[in-house]
């Protein structure tokens, strides 16, 4: 029973250990997805991520607006914010061209005259004449939903999103700036597939462990009862060729052993045993027993 308990305990503690990490997972995404369902009302997207234009050229950086307030009674400030550093995320309060944070949304007129920020029902943007190197860099677009409560302003919602430009040296020529974009979003699909085959490796895992279990205990079974065929054989004296080796030895015999009194299947006996009277003899013919040599093996009978 010992042995039993020991082979059955680690397939347990494996599909325990499986079926608590996939619950946690489903845990962990319903989690998201209540969290993103209830409090997500808004998103930000950019359509062009990354702009080339030469020194002295104009560009227009768009951002998309997608839902609506949390509340019906909040209020939406849209922003720009600006960061040299293409590969950090925006922080502080500086804005483009050294704007600050919050002094520039709804088409404020403070900003420079190279400088105008716009907005319509679905995007707003930012626009920048006469570009130069210091222009390079991340721009950051953010919706800000404030919700008042007892006239102080609480923040509830900040979707963002970000653009970065590339200047590059002043040319000859066309003044017009490329766009492109990363990866289409077909490049997810490998990723969706990954992702798929590894819930679904998850979930097989422990059928699989319960085959192996399976498979291990009918080996072990089938073992266990060919050692009770050896050990009962032995007990028995009785010789089997498949645990014990070798073939059975032919035992020779002599004629009168051969012609020895045996037991039929009726339970007559057919002669007499050695050591005991002959059977009489029927009708009164003589019986004639041969002297008790073996028989020589001829050529002539081992000839066809």
């Amino acid at each position: 029973m010992a042995a039993g308990s020991e082979c059955r305990s680690p397939p347990v503690r494996r599909r325990t250990l499986v079926l608590w990490l996939c619950s946690a997972l489903c845990s962990t995404a319903a989690a998201k997805g209540e969290m993103s369902h209830v409090h997500s009302t808004l998103s930000i997207s950019a359509p062009h991520l990354f702009f080339t234009c030469p020194e002295g050229a104009t560009v227009k950086l768009v951002c998309a607006q997608r839902g609506a307030a949390l509340h019906p009674t909040d209020v939406l400030k849209r922003s720009w914010l600006f960061t040299p550093h293409s590969d950090q995320h925006c922080s502080g309060r500086e804005g483009p061209r050294h704007t600050t944070f919050g002094g520039h949304h709804h088409g404020n007129h403070s900003t420079p005259p190279e400088l105008h920020f716009g907005f319509s029902e679905q995007n707003f943007w930012v626009i920048l004449q006469n570009l130069t190197r210091a222009d390079q860099g991340r721009y950051c677009c953010l919706v800000l939903d404030v919700q008042m409560i007892n006239k102080h302003p609480t923040l509830v919602q900040k979707p963002h999103s970000h653009i970065v430009l590339h200047v590059t040296p002043r040319r000859n020529g066309s003044q017009d700036c490329t766009v492109w974009d990363p990866t289409p979003s077909g490049g997810t699909v490998p990723v969706a597939l990954a992702i798929a085959a590894c819930i679904l490796a998850l979930l097989s895992l422990p059928l699989i462990l319960v085959l192996v279990y399976k498979q291990r205990e009918n080996t072990h079974s089938s073992r266990r009862a060919q050692e009770l065929v050896r050990m009962d054989s032995e007990a028995h004296g009785h010789e089997n060729p498949v645990f014990l080796g070798g073939s059975p030895q032919i035992k020779t015999r002599t004629v009168s052993q051969i012609m020895a009194r045996q037991s039929s299947e009726t339970g007559r006996h057919l002669l007499s045993e050695p050591g005991t009277p002959l059977s009489p003899p029927a009708h009164g013919d003589m019986v004639f027993f041969p002297i008790e040599d073996t028989i020589p093996e001829s050529p002539d009978f081992l000839q066809v």
